[in-house]
This record gives C-alpha cells, structure tokens and sequence, in this order.
C-alpha cells in the first residue's frame, strides 16, 4: 500500500471522455487521449490490499490487482506490467471492452465507488507498449507438435499464443479475410480502435503464430481433414448463432440482426467499402435489445446520422445502487449504467419518444408493419410487467425505416459443417459439450470460449483460451506450466 489512506482522501476519477459534440463526428475512442496517466497513480492508491481481495474472484482470469495497482502507485510500470501480462495476454482489450466485474467485487465497493481497476489496467496496458515492456516472446526450442485453432476471436488468440509460447508449432484459422473475430467487425473503433487489434497481431507473428484468414473450417477446408493433419484441433468460433424475434411483420425489408448491421460499418473504417449498405444515414431506426450490442449498435447509428434512435430493453429501468437483497456485493449487479453511446443519445436528443438516454425500458415488440413495397415503417410495442406480461392500454407505435435486432447469441453457428463433419456432440443449450478437461467427444479436439460456454464477457474469453492452452498442451506433452485461470464449469458468483 503506497498510501494507507488513498481510499479515504481520494475521491474516484474516472478517465474522462471527449465531448459528445467531438466524437460523434468521428471513429476515434471516446476517451480525451493522454488523460488517463496523470491521474491513474493517485486512483491506484485508492487500493486498499484487501487481506481477501474479491476483485481476484470475480475475475476469471484472476489477475493480480492490489500487486499492480500498488506498483502503479509508486509508478514502477515495467513491474507493473509484468504482474498483469501473467494473468492476462490482452490487457488493452479487457481495459477498454470489459464490464470490469472485479469493481463490482473490489472491497472498498461496499460502501464507496471501486477502484477503478479498468482503467488502471488500460494504463498499465499502454505504457507497457510505449516503453517496450511486450516484446515478442517466441519459445526457445519447438516441440515437433501442431496445433490447429479454429476462430481467431479472444478466446483463440490466447489459445494460440499461450500454445505458441510453450513452444508448438500453431496455425490460427478465420473465416473472415482479418484476423480478431467479433474484435475486428462487431465491436466499433469508438470503443476500440483496431491498432491495439493490430499491435498484438504482429506480436503473435513475430512469436511463430501463424494466420490462416479467408478460410471457413467445414467449407473451405474441411474440418476431419484438419483433423488428421494436426496433433491438436481448439474450436474456438464463438457463439454466432442469433436469436431471433419471432414477430409478425419479421420478412419486412429492412429489418436486419445487429451482427449484419455492424460488420459492414466496421468494414468502413478499414477502408473497406465508402458507404455501408445498411447505414442509418437519415433514417428512423430502433434497436430491440437492451445490451452491450445494442448499444454498440446505438452508437454507430448516431455516427452515421440516424434521423432518431430508439433502442428497446425488455427488462425494467434498474435503480442506481445495488439491491443488497437480490444481488449483494460482491456480485455484478444490474444497475443503471450510463454507456458512451447512451450518453451521446441523451445529450443529442436522438429518441424524442424515448427516456433520456435513447432506452424504452419494460417495452416488449408485438409487431412490425410497413408499406406496399413491403419494407418495414413501424414497430409496435407494449409495456410489461416484471413477468413481462403485456400491461393492458399501454401499446404504441414508434416510425422504424431500419430495425436491428440485438438479442444476444445461442451458441455456435452450424452452417457451416464443421461441427457435423467433426462429429461433436452438443449439449442440451446449443453449445459444445466437453469435460473437465475441455476436451471434446472427439480425440485431440478441445472446445473453448463463447461455443462451448455460451454468450460470454470477452475477460471469460480470454481466460477459456488461456485454460483450454494448458488443457492441450497436457494433452500433447503429459505436462503443462501454462497458466489455467478457470475451469470449464466455472461460472460468474451469484447470490
């Protein structure tokens, strides 16, 4: 502890973000860059070196937080930087996309605002690059084995670095035409410009990891092929399969899943495509689902200048303070949250229909009508209770020329053949089945990440690649050192 009484005469600071009227008008990150390190040492000592620190427990990946936060309070960043890269092979990513359940858990969380964990860690993440502190690390002699990883999101990076590291011999397969999964074109650049993406990438190539891009394993190249030409195989394609609104009113034109909308706006800024085929420009759009991609959606949206924004979250407005009750501390609890886009919405007036933010709570979709060309114009939704039971006398109409729809993920998508053509079971929800060791029914094949474990946070992600690395490289040696964070069964801490 640097300062024994940081927690009780420093108030918490957040990095601050740009103004709205600033950002909108571009893809930058949020942030007002270089406002984060003259703040971060004096937040770290808000620390309080719990004797049983949770923040460790509710994070899967069970980083070392007092042991950083305190060597970033004496600005000693290279060792800093070391206790966190042993934990977690993509800090930047974490300190900038995680919803931080270990500030949920952090002690001091009791009764006063957390330590701001996150954003010491993004801190820590960015100096380590500026200064050098993450060079390449390739193993120091080959183990004659191969390694086939199967989607290049979080959870396979980790997978193939940690493997790479420990000296196999890796090959990464995507089937977009980059590398990053839903890190490259579902997440916006606002939230995380594509040069961190970058940065680790070339790290990865120059360790030995090598990138198979264009390639759908079970079209392209078949999955019992790769089978037999590899000692190992990691599925690691995530769960892309969406939910669906089963509404009438669903085969209207213009109605489109989130995860069609945001690739091509992404491709943009890739120097892809000029102008998005599903952009909001000058149109009424209305986003059905409450979440992180909705509100990444919400976002992207004001940035390509919808004429309104309104996004539906079925669930009601939650309080501003945990219900000790229902969610006690150290759980992540469902609070109101105000996220970068909901703040942009507020401020820019974008759903004159909606609350504040953009966000129609309790608000359940009954139907979509549209015009004689058959493309959709309205949606109409009602109110609902906690049961979310229709509330009697409350229906209304919102103008929707674009309706996107963010309702989360079931499982891993099979169109493609490479589930069947490896012949893996499934487990009663739609994902992988595996066991303790996250080796799937088939010889040599390990499962990990958001298709085994289902729609996840992209920190419990990472930590699957990390242990499902250690699974197969037991696996292939007897033995492993590599680090293994969670099991598979391992969930988040309820009450």
């Amino acid at each position: 502890m640097a300062d024994p009484k940081g927690f009780m005469t420093t108030p918490r600071q957040d990095w601050p973000r740009r103004p709205v009227e600033e950002r909108v008008r571009d893809w930058d990150e949020v942030y007002v860059p270089g406002a984060l390190l003259p703040i971060i040492s004096k937040q770290a000592d808000r620390c309080m070196d719990c004797g049983v620190p949770f923040c460790h427990h509710a994070c899967p990946l069970g980083n070392l937080i007092p042991e950083w936060n305190d060597l970033v309070s004496r600005e000693d960043w290279r060792a800093a930087s070391d206790r966190l890269h042993a934990t977690n092979n993509f800090p930047e990513f974490t300190g900038r996309l995680c919803p931080a359940p270990c500030e949920a858990g952090c002690v001091l969380a009791i009764n006063q605002p957390a330590v701001t964990i996150k954003n010491v860690e993004c801190a820590i993440a960015d100096r380590a690059w500026e200064e050098g502190f993450t060079p390449p690390r390739p193993p120091d002699r080959l183990s004659g084995r191969t390694v086939a990883v199967i989607g290049s999101g979080p959870t396979g990076l980790a997978a193939a670095q940690q493997l790479t590291r420990a000296g196999h011999t890796v090959a990464v397969y995507e089937r977009d035409d980059r590398p990053g999964g839903l890190m490259r074109y579902g997440i916006p650049a606002f939230k995380m410009e594509k040069r961190h993406l970058e940065r680790r990438l070339e790290q990865m190539r120059a360790e030995g990891t090598k990138f198979r891009t264009s390639t759908a394993v079970g079209r392209d190249v078949r999955a019992d092929e790769l089978r037999t030409r590899y000692d190992a195989v990691v599925v690691a394609t995530g769960a892309t399969a969406w939910r669906e609104l089963p509404v009438p009113g669903r085969e209207l034109a213009g109605i489109h899943q989130a995860m069609e909308y945001l690739p091509p706006a992404n491709r943009v800024g890739e120097g892809d495509l000029e102008r998005s085929p599903l952009s909001a420009a000058g149109r009424h759009v209305v986003i059905v689902g409450g979440g992180d991609t909705g509100a990444d959606c919400l976002g992207t949206a004001v940035r390509e200048g919808a004429a309104s924004v309104t996004q539906l979250d079925i669930y009601g407005l939650p309080g501003a303070e945990r219900d000790e009750d229902t969610e006690p501390w150290p759980t992540y609890p469902k609070i109101y949250r105000l996220s970068a886009a909901h703040e942009e919405a507020r401020d820019l007036g974008t759903a004159p229909s909606a609350n504040a933010d953009a966000r129609l709570f309790a608000a359940s979709t009954l139907r979509f009508t549209g015009d004689a060309d058959g493309r959709v114009r309205a949606l109409h939704l009602v109110e609902v209770d906690a049961l979310r039971r229709p509330l009697p006398g409350t229906e209304r109409t919102l103008p929707a020329e674009l309706v996107l729809l963010a309702l989360g993920f079931t499982g891993p998508d099979r169109h493609d053949g490479l589930i069947d053509q490896l012949g893996l079971a499934m487990d009663p929800r739609g994902t992988i089945a595996r066991d303790a060791g996250f080796a799937t029914n088939v010889p040599g094949v390990f499962a990990a990440g958001d298709a085994a474990r289902g729609q996840s946070l992209i920190v419990w992600a990472i930590a699957e690649g990390r242990a499902v690395a250690a699974a197969v490289d037991r696996h292939l040696t007897g033995g492993t050192r590599l680090h293994a964070p969670i099991g598979p069964y391992d969930r988040p801490m309820t009450a």
